[in-house]
């Protein structure tokens, strides 16, 4: 019997975490999947949602150079099949005072969150629109409207995914594409151990399921909705970043992520 081929998702950053529970959540849901990651946990991850009945192709590349977006986008050309949903995961945090930090460990939050991101969604963007249909899926973060104090490299790259993913959706709006933007607040994954944080309040504090905060943001994908914060204290501490003094949201997230802030 002839294999026919499901639609076909795309995810980023999906070897744990949110972007793990996105690629699930597309397997369960019928979805074929490409997931990327920059570590040899990926394959891990592939053989899982194979599990759920899916086709995986796991690809293990350095989304922070365009060489390695391009290796992702070859592999995808290979499956000679369009790009239903692109959920556009990846991102990396880091924690500390900016004088202190190294170049390159900045560099590489720029370069993954923001060159390597814009990067994949040109290429896929530029032919969903060809056929003029496809969903596309950035993680932002409510650490976007807030300026991260500690973490101000980190939060200056989510306010630049959260209103790139709304110009980019106004660009579309007269084409079958959807754009959507998920803003988590702090979720249990292993961001704040890869950050250096966990001596930090947020880092100690507790946090939203990946689980709960990936079903949330697929479903506003469907939906064809411009943005969702997921968790209603999110949700509070967005309302309130809205209308507080940035200087007054600088020092609350100093209380929060400044090294020592946590218990000892």
């Amino acid at each position: 019997m002839a294999y026919v081929a499901k639609p076909l998702a795309v995810v980023t950053g999906a070897s744990t975490g949110i972007g793990f529970e996105l690629a699930r959540i597309a397997a369960q849901r019928g979805y074929d999947l490409v997931i990327a990651a920059d570590e040899p946990r990926i394959e891990e991850a592939a053989q899982t949602l194979r599990g759920l009945g899916a086709n995986v192709t796991a690809v293990e590349a350095d989304l922070a150079q365009l060489e390695g977006v391009d290796e992702l986008y070859e592999s995808i050309l290979t499956l000679s099949r369009p790009v239903d949903l692109l959920m556009a995961n990846a991102g990396i945090g880091l924690g500390h005072a900016f004088l202190d930090q190294e170049v390159e460990a900045w560099q590489r939050v720029v370069d993954t969150n923001i060159t390597g991101t814009v990067y994949l969604i040109q290429r896929i963007g530029r032919d969903m629109r060809d056929r003029d249909n496809g969903r596309i899926l950035i993680t932002g973060s409510i650490a976007g409207f807030m300026p991260g104090s500690f973490q101000a490299v980190y939060n200056g790259t989510k306010a630049f995914l959260n209103s790139f993913s709304f110009a980019l959706r106004n660009e579309l709006k007269d084409t079958g594409v959807t754009v959507t933007c998920l803003m988590p607040g702090a979720t249990d994954t292993e961001f704040f151990a890869r950050a250096g944080m966990l001596d930090t309040k947020v880092g100690q504090d507790e946090k939203d399921d990946p689980a709960e905060v990936a079903r949330n943001g697929f479903e506003a994908m469907m939906n064809g909705e411009g943005d969702v914060v997921s968790g209603w204290k999110n949700k509070l501490q967005t309302a309130a970043a809205n209308v507080m003094p940035a200087g007054m949201l600088a020092e609350q997230h100093r209380k929060m992520a400044e090294p020592g802030s946590g218990k000892q």
